[in-house]
């Protein structure tokens, strides 16, 4: 009796922890997406990276700030590919506050590559009276601070293939994530359904349409190319260094291995005439 007892009890542990990942928030689960960055070997795509700065400027800065995100960003190694010079333009179509100056004010200036991007609010309250209330998350860290639920045994499958893509999966659903509620359910006002989004009710609503962003690199303009892209703008955002640091610990990897055969070999020598 005691041994089916804990029988039982460890089969119920292992329903919780297998039970589907959102299913405790009532949402459903991202669909694992295809980017170039995941894996150890992974980098970024510049191409898509452009193409996602240009929908994050175009589309999500008119809400989102990026308080992380520097001008000079854009032209730095494993970005987006940007030239000094372009970057240079980018910053300067923007104007700046500063100061004060010598009579004791602030002004407006055009931006410099020392410049982060501008917000588009002054403040959290000015971002929430122009949202109903609701308040746009800074898109800095926003990949890396999003993700959904795994589960039993998914979230050890995922530490032994180093899978780290769960936030921009999420995001890339969550912006194709809006549809018509379901018969029956009610969308409170201010609000709009997304199948993604814990509760399924957003206040943000369909920021994305097809054909919205002009894309000259010959890139579907769809509601699905545009979030995959600005996701792994996103992603990029959030780990800038991502290309450099996959390649350093590759480096790292190979020194420790040559330095284990070359410290095996030398113990060997030392200890081959001495009697044990």
């Amino acid at each position: 009796m005691i041994k089916r007892s804990i029988l039982l009890g460890a089969l119920a542990a292992v329903a919780i922890f297998a039970a589907p990942a959102n299913a405790a928030e009532g949402t459903d689960r991202p669909h694992r997406e295809s980017w170039s960055f995941a894996g150890p070997f992974g980098s970024f795509d510049q191409g898509q990276l452009q193409r996602g700065f240009k929908v994050f400027r175009e589309v999500c800065a008119s809400c989102h700030s990026a308080n992380y995100f520097y001008f000079r960003n854009l032209a730095q190694p494993g970005g987006p590919g940007f030239s000094e010079a372009q970057a240079k333009v980018v910053a300067s179509s923007y104007q700046v506050t500063d100061g004060p100056n010598d009579q004791g004010e602030m002004f407006q200036r055009p931006g410099r590559l020392s410049d982060h991007w501008p917000a588009p609010f002054p403040n959290e309250q000015a971002a929430r009276v122009a949202n109903g209330g609701a308040y746009p998350p800074d898109f800095s860290v926003l990949a890396k601070a999003r993700s959904y639920h795994v589960g039993f045994p998914g979230f050890i499958t995922d530490a032994f293939i180093q899978y780290q893509e769960h936030g921009v999966d999420y995001i890339h659903a969550l912006l194709m994530g809006y549809v018509e509620p379901p018969a029956g359910t009610t969308v409170q006002p201010g609000l709009h359904y997304n199948t993604y989004f814990p509760g399924h009710q957003i206040a943000m609503p369909k920021p994305l349409s097809d054909g919205q962003v002009e894309y000259t690199d010959g890139a579907p303009q769809t509601v699905d190319q545009y979030s995959r892209d600005v996701s792994a703008f996103m992603m990029w955002l959030a780990e800038p260094h991502l290309d450099a640091r996959k390649r350093i610990g590759f480096q790292v990897f190979i020194f420790l291995i040559v330095l284990s055969g070359l410290l095996y070999f030398t113990k060997k020598k030392i200890w081959k005439n001495i009697a044990h």
